[in-house]
């Protein structure tokens, strides 16, 4: 250690030298290898400099030696975009120049300086939704505050603005006649309508609306989904037909709803409508299905559990959904399908950006906004916000033209003034701060019952709504002021008791006879109709309710209390505060609109919490980003879509996000100083910075693969499917460390227990008696003690699928939000087990995936998975366990009866047990080479389909495992059609074949969503005989090669253009040219295959003056293509007549083959020509035969190739056993490479000296090759994730050179072009066409085509060509 501190501290050699002489001549010999390690380390560093100067020196040599060959220009050019990159390095010039350390770096520094990586948990914001960035509170000049024994209390009165004479509103009759339908029973629009209805319905502009609640934003919304129908509206249908029809209309509902039918275009257009909460969601599907009724728009849901089928999505035309659930749809190449057809995207709430789900709004409009620049095609964005003071961020981030689209409306706006009250409970006793909540409360009831107004107070839990009603009973019973609540005697008396007979709940019950009721979504639901019909008129004074009233329930009271602002969120297994969504829709609940002229909101909360609260309902609390805590699972997601591609991709998506506005406005808050913020006004360096941050950590976590020197990022399969479902990077690490092929449950429920989902769940105090009981009555053993947080995890998801009952409220919540991600995480190890091929794993974590679901163990009776199973039945069966479950098929109605002790149940069972999804398999093997085996599986469906038991597709995994039943060999899935249920299905697949050879496979086939249907099949490999081993490829020689003057010919010379053969053509030039025998050539295309086949010809002209040449190819193409080149070529050493080509009539052909030397056709024409052979002597006096593109014999032309072939074999040996010796027949084969080269060589005749199979990596050019795969298994969907990699293929491997890309089918040539034109243009900006292209010429030419599409594409530098153009 003095060593060390000694040489860092020296200051001058001499010093130095001491220090390190004293070191090596230390006794112990520690000195002398501290030393050594000390000089390797230095070393180290040394050479990471020297190798950065050794890098710039052979870069520059580089440019020097490219330049000097290339004109001046480029290489200036290629010496400025060198510095600039040497520059960004650190590295000086060679004169010494360079930027030094303390110069500032320019922009084009800025995108190459090293990034950093930043700690993201110290800038997340530990509060989340409850951040609060404003230091202040200012309230309006007339609020007052009072304090009170144990609280202070804050009031703020009402606001109100009178209408400006000026401003109209404007009637419903106003608006174009169609639309009339959509605000029936209403007079006119409101002020905030009325101000926005040009601009919503007139026009195509982004919008943001903040409102105050009430104010009529779904209406704004309306008027936008308007403007798109009008859009879409048809040409000629004209509004005086419609009014016409409107007074015709008589015909009640029916005439209404096909009112509009065939005005609009409803395929051409989808609307999404995003929604934060699921009671939302549905309540806004159930107002636009009336409202849009008429114009036959169909509108669904999709939210967390409800998903829909491509068919049912293709008849909508607006989805309503949750953020995370549109998310996972847009995430999902799947879903791409259909979001090109998305024209409007209305973002409910929006202010919902500040809480911990706001990254998911951010990560969704900064797609939308990326796909309509890349695309081109527009999307328009509608927010509606509540009031919030930084609305103008927001309009930023949606890309909200402020002069045009930004609409603000303050608290004056609101239907009803508000007046609020502020209590800040300052008491610390729980128990006394409980009582003088519910006092606060009861003092707030009678002041309202004494003006006659009714009430709601929002508690936070079920049970809590039971309490507080039955303590204000208490309190006016105690006080005796129950009159007030209840007159005696009255009408309401009398309801109230007439209506207790039918209630079901127990509080409810107690109270409702005084006039209290309780609300909560665990009730019955005709009591939570009783009590919200009952408060709607008036009978029911106080109502004590939890938010889901809020959110679902339009049930407007003049006065609300929220009673307390703290809620369990399991999420982070504490109490936290209310999110801001849920105040400001409680408190909208507060003033009738018909009746009040303002109405009272009464917040309660702890008093350290006052100052938020004053400053959330008084537009002082800003919306701020909560990206970074998400960054790196966003990031996952974009770069599994593949819009995410590079470092620098990443750092331009993060310029589309929510974070990156506020972080131009408030540098500070997210971690950027001031001088920071300065020298790099764009943030690109803080960007770069996260986006390194996130790279590195979704690589540290195996979710990617991240190169930092090229910056490029590629998905792994473990990202893609953490991105498909769902899971944060830090669970994915954790499974792929901890899986094992042969985890038991056990082991598989531990893992579960510790993923990152759930690190929040505790044990409470409280907890832990009735986890010890639920952990001695679950099935699997937990091996942890009950107060882990593992354990409680474990035992509770088991509580869940046994279906017990649990006490404790927060036990019950914890529980639902681990089922909610139980089922996703199974399903995801599921996947990543199959990615391994670890066939045990994947078969436990699909059942546990399907137990979840069904709430049913698996060794309990597979019936239990049918809805209508009676418990007792179950049990029953469950009890026979002697009578294994395959069996229960045979069994009859009357067996079945018998067997559960209840004969009416028979048939039912016999339905259930044959209605149970099964299939027969059948397995066909054969063996393609030695180690590919081809199986044709038979599936037979063997039950009866029923599409409400089994909906309209049924998936089945194919798993082939190999004899230990350990790997999974291959996977496949296998869709089950409604349609198909009655027939025989095939699937057709290849599996490696082991080395050396096991005795059988196993193939599996196991369904998607039902627990024990699963068929097995054994495939046995004894009797299977495998191909012999194929011979290695003929070597390519390094001979001389031959100059064209070995043909001896003048006139054969002329024929070439060129001085030399290439190496396969001097290869073989002496077994064609030379000798007579049959020859075989395979090698790879454009090696020069058809100069061999020539070679055979001239030796025919030469020798054989009697000669005939016939070729025949497969493809007319190819035929039509040869016969030009040799009619030219050969044509000029031959009579006019003597190369012809077969038209395929039989009389002028046999003509032309008399008449001719060489002949061209297809094999098609040959086979036809020469099936009667023995009459047709031309046929007969053929010489030469030439075979071109043997490799389709394995193809659909396969079999007329090998009928002709045998057919011209036959006929040489004919003519040998006849002894006509004179004209011998010989046969040329070309084609690719073959693997079974000698095999058909053998079949043609030809000895092991003429056959040359060379091997497909001797082409001439080489060939790189470049596999890319994509697991969408929807066609359309694929073709569509193909776009930007055919793109970034192109740019990476040959920019500026040309590309060909060939496509299925002619419509996706003309869609390909078109995306390839969008892409440059959004992202480089330019065309593809050439440096010495005069784009002026191009346009003129583009003008004379005949196509639309193709003229527009050509002027960018791109083409498409397929069958269906125009010659």
């Amino acid at each position: 250690i003095w060593g060390c501190i000694s040489l860092k501290r020296a200051t001058s050699e001499t010093t130095r030298d001491a220090v390190e002489l004293a070191l090596n001549e230390e006794e112990s010999g520690e000195g002398r290898r501290a030393l050594e390690e000390l000089r390797s380390r230095s070393m180290a560093e040394d050479w990471r400099g020297e190798r950065m100067k050794n890098t710039a020196d052979t870069l520059r040599k580089k440019e020097r030696g490219d330049g000097e060959g290339g004109d001046g220009e480029g290489a200036a050019e290629g010496q400025s975009k060198m510095s600039k990159a040497l520059d960004s390095i650190k590295v000086g010039g060679a004169n010494g120049s360079g930027a030094g350390e303390g110069e500032e770096p320019t922009d084009a520094n800025a995108a190459q300086r090293t990034a950093h990586e930043l700690d993201l948990t110290s800038l997340t914001f530990p509060s989340g939704s409850h951040t609060m960035t404003n230091k202040k509170c200012h309230l309006p000049t007339s609020s007052w505050r009072a304090m009170h024994p144990g609280y202070e209390e804050v009031h703020v009165p009402a606001s109100r603005s009178p209408m400006d004479p000026s401003e109209i509103l404007i009637p419903v009759s106003e608006l174009p006649k169609w639309t009339h339908d959509a605000f029936s029973g209403m007079k006119s629009l409101n002020r905030v309508q009325s101000k926005m209805a040009d601009v919503s319905l007139k026009s195509s502009e982004n919008l943001l609306l903040c409102a105050p609640t009430g104010a009529g934003k779904t209406n704004v919304a309306m008027l936008s989904i308007l403007n798109v129908l009008g859009q879409y509206r048809k040409e000629g249908v004209d509004d005086e037909k419609d009014a016409m029809e409107e007074e015709e209309e008589v015909g009640g509902e029916e005439g209404k709803k096909s009112k509009h039918e065939g005005h609009f275009d409803l395929s051409a257009f989808k609307i999404i409508y995003v929604a934060p909460m699921k009671a939302l969601v549905q309540e806004v599907v159930k107002n636009f299905s009336k409202r849009l009724g008429p114009y036959g728009v169909q509108v669904r849901e999709l939210s967390g559990d409800s998903s829909l089928t491509r068919q049912q999505i293709s008849e909508t035309q607006m989805i309503v959904t949750t953020p995370e659930k549109w998310d996972i749809v847009t995430r999902q190449g799947e879903g791409r399908a259909y979001t090109q057809l998305v024209k409007l995207v209305i973002v409910d709430e929006i202010h919902l950006l500040h809480d911990d789900r706001g990254p998911v709004l951010e990560s969704i409009v900064a797609r939308v906004i990326r796909q309509v620049e890349t695309t081109a095609e527009p999307v328009r964005l509608v927010g509606l916000s509540a009031t919030l003071p930084n609305y103008a961020d927001v309009a930023t981030f949606l890309r909200v033209d402020p002069e045009k689209g930004m609409f603000f409306f303050d608290h004056t706006y609101r239907p009803v003034p508000l007046q609020m009250q502020y209590l800040g409970i300052t008491e610390r006793n729980a128990f006394r701060r409980f009582q003088l909540q519910n006092e606060i409360c009861y003092e707030k009831a009678v002041g309202q019952r004494k003006s006659g107004n009714q009430m709601l107070i929002f508690t936070h839990s079920r049970a809590e709504t039971g309490k507080t009603a039955k303590a204000l009973r208490d309190l006016a019973m105690e006080r005796d002021e129950l009159s007030l609540f209840v007159r005696e005697g009255g009408a309401t008396q009398e309801i109230l008791r007439e209506e207790m007979s039918t209630v079901k709940n127990a509080d409810l019950k107690e109270v409702l006879s005084y006039g209290f009721a309780i609300h909560h979504a665990g009730m019955a639901r005709p009591d939570r109709e009783l009590v919200e019909d009952l408060f709607a008129d008036g009978h029911i004074g106080v109502l004590c309710c939890t938010a889901t009233l809020a959110w679902g329930v339009n049930l407007p009271a003049h006065a609300v209390i929220i009673k307390g602002t703290q809620i369990y969120d399991p999420s982070k297994g504490r109490w936290a505060e209310l999110s801001p969504l849920d105040v400001l829709q409680m408190l909208g609940r507060a003033g009738r609109p018909q009746y009040d002229t303002e109405g009272e909101g009464i917040i309660m909360t702890a008093h350290s919490e006052l100052q938020y609260y004053l400053s959330l309902t008084n537009l002082q609390l800003p919306v701020e980003s909560q990206m970074i805590k998400s960054l790196p699972d966003h990031l996952n997601a974009e770069v599994v879509l593949g819009t995410i591609q590079t470092i620098a991709e990443a750092v331009d998506w993060l310029s589309y996000t929510f974070l990156y506005v506020r972080m131009l406005k408030n540098p500070n808050l997210y971690g950027i100083s001031d001088k920071a913020a300065k020298e790099d006004p764009t943030l690109k360096h803080r960007r770069t910075d996260l986006a390194h941050t996130a790279a590195c950590m979704l690589e540290r976590s195996h979710l990617i693969r991240y190169d930092r020197r090229s910056g490029a990022l590629q998905t792994t399969p473990l990202g893609r499917i953490a991105s498909q479902y769902y899971i944060s990077h830090t669970s994915m690490a954790l499974y792929s460390r901890h899986l094992r092929p042969n985890m038991a449950d056990i082991d598989l429920l531990r893992l579960f227990s510790m993923s990152g989902e759930f690190t929040h769940i505790t044990v409470r105090e409280e907890e832990k008696l009735e986890l010890s009981k639920l952990a001695m009555r679950v099935p699997i053993p937990v091996k942890e003690s009950p107060s882990e947080p593992s354990a409680k995890i474990n035992i509770l998801l088991q509580a869940y699928i046994s279906r017990l009952k649990l006490d404790g409220f927060a036990l019950v919540s914890d529980m639902a939000f681990i089922q909610q991600s139980a089922a996703r995480i199974m399903r995801a190890i599921f996947e990543i087990s199959l990615r391994r091929g670890w066939s045990g794993l994947a078969k436990l974590t699909l059942a546990f995936a399907n137990m979840v679901a069904y709430r049913v163990w698996r060794s309990q009776s597979p019936l239990r998975q049918f809805k209508n199973v009676p418990e007792i039945v179950a049990r029953k069966l469950e009890r026979k366990s002697d009578i294994e479950w395959a069996r229960y098929a045979d069994l009859t109605p009357s067996d079945l009866g018998e067997l559960v002790g209840v004969p009416k149940m028979g048939r039912t069972l016999h339905k259930l047990v044959h209605q149970f999804p099964k299939l027969e398999l059948s397995a066909h093997i054969q063996p393609i080479t030695r180690s590919i085996l081809r199986v044709e599986l038979g599936l037979v469906p063997d039950f009866e389909y029923d599409v409400k038991v089994h909906g309209y597709v049924q998936l089945f995994h194919i798993i082939v495992e190999d004899v230990d039943g350990e790997n999974i060999l291959h996977h496949e899935m296998f869709l089950l059609k409604s349609t198909g249920a009655e027939d025989e299905h095939t699937v057709v697949f290849t599996v490696n074949i082991m080395d050396p050879l096991p005795p059988s496979y196993f193939i599996r086939v196991i369904s998607d969503r039902w627990l024990h249907s699963e068929a097995v099949l054994p495939v046995s490999f004894n009797k299977m005989i495998l191909p012999a081993k194929f011979y290695p490829p003929t070597e390519l020689l390094d001979l001389q090669p031959l100059p064209i003057s070995v043909l001896g010919e003048a006139a054969l010379i002329k024929l070439y253009s060129f001085a030399e053969f290439n190496p396969i053509q001097t290869q073989t030039f002496h077994h064609l040219f030379k000798t007579d025998k049959n020859c075989l050539i395979c090698a790879p295309s454009g090696s020069g295959k058809s100069a061999c086949a020539e070679f055979a010809i001239m030796r025919m002209l030469v020798n054989d003056p009697q000669g005939k040449c016939v070729y025949v190819a497969p493809k007319e193409e190819t035929s039509f293509n040869t016969y030009l080149d040799w009619s030219k070529r050969f044509g000029s050493i031959l009579r006019p007549g003597q190369v012809a080509q077969l038209t395929g009539e039989v009389a002028p052909d046999l003509k032309l083959i008399a008449e001719a030397k060489i002949i061209v056709c297809t094999a098609k024409q040959w086979d036809g020509i020469s099936r009667r052979w023995r009459q047709r002597k031309s046929v007969q006096s053929v010489t030469l035969f030439i075979v071109d593109d043997m490799h389709f014999l394995g193809g659909d032309a396969g079999p007329t190739m090998e009928i002709i072939i045998s057919r011209m074999r036959f006929i040489s040996a004919q003519k040998q056993q006849k002894g006509d010796a004179t004209q011998q027949l010989r046969m040329i084969g070309l084609s690719a490479s073959l693997a079974n080269a000698r095999e058909v060589g053998e079949w043609m005749g030809v000895s092991s000296k003429g056959l040359f199979n060379f091997s497909p990596k001797v082409r001439p050019i080489p060939l790189e090759i470049y596999f890319h795969s994509f697991d969408q298994s929807n066609f359309a969907s694929r073709l569509m994730a193909m776009g930007k990699p055919v793109y970034n293929a192109v740019m990476r491997h040959s920019e500026g050179k040309p590309s060909i890309i060939f496509v299925p089918s002619r419509r996706q040539a003309q869609l390909t072009a078109i995306d390839l034109m969008t892409y440059y243009q959004s992202i480089e900006g330019e065309t593809f066409l050439g440096k010495e292209a005069i784009p002026e010429e191009v346009a003129k030419i583009a003008g004379n085509l005949r196509e639309p599409a193709l003229q527009q594409v050509t002027t960018s530098g791109i083409g498409f060509l397929h069958d269906g153009m125009v010659e």
